[in-house]
């Protein structure tokens, strides 16, 4: 079993939750897709269910829905919003390096990114302010290059 989705049953199981067959198709879903040729996994509810449902049709919708907002409240899952009205998710250990996202607002590519720049702002701040930064996020909105383009 790959070490990140051992590391997940064994947060599941510390607060009781049942690792079900839903649950662990829903997992290999987002692990698969996180682990592919697209790195870009900000995936919605509606998304999950899509491929899930080519294999598993008898997963329904509304599991899907509890079982992202459970992996969210137990922190496996980082519930992103880029403004369109859907909720997102990627895993929390994706975030632990701060990167920070440009969203297309005409296809709605998402594309992460890091900065040095964004590194000094966030110890200038700490030091300035005497704020210990434990997470930020940054989502810049534009068109990308194929849109414009168009």
């Amino acid at each position: 079993m790959p070490d990140l989705l051992r590391r997940i049953y064994d947060r599941l199981a510390e607060r009781e939750y049942k690792i079900t067959p839903q649950r662990q198709i829903i997992l290999k879903a987002l692990i698969d897709r996180a682990q592919g040729a697209d790195p870009a996994h900000h995936l919605s509810a509606d998304q999950v269910h899509a491929i899930v449902h080519q294999t598993n049709p008898e997963v329904g919708l509304a599991t899907v829905y509890r079982t992202l907002d459970l992996l969210a409240e137990l922190g496996i899952l980082q519930k992103v919003n880029f403004g369109d009205g859907r909720s997102r998710y990627e895993f929390t250990e994706a975030r632990t390096h701060h990167h920070h996202h440009v969203v297309c607002v005409q296809c709605g590519k998402v594309v992460e990114f890091t900065d040095e720049l964004l590194r000094s702002l966030d110890a200038s701040i700490q030091q300035q302010l005497g704020f210990r930064i434990l997470d930020q996020e940054l989502t810049f909105y534009g068109y990308c290059r194929n849109c414009r383009k168009a």
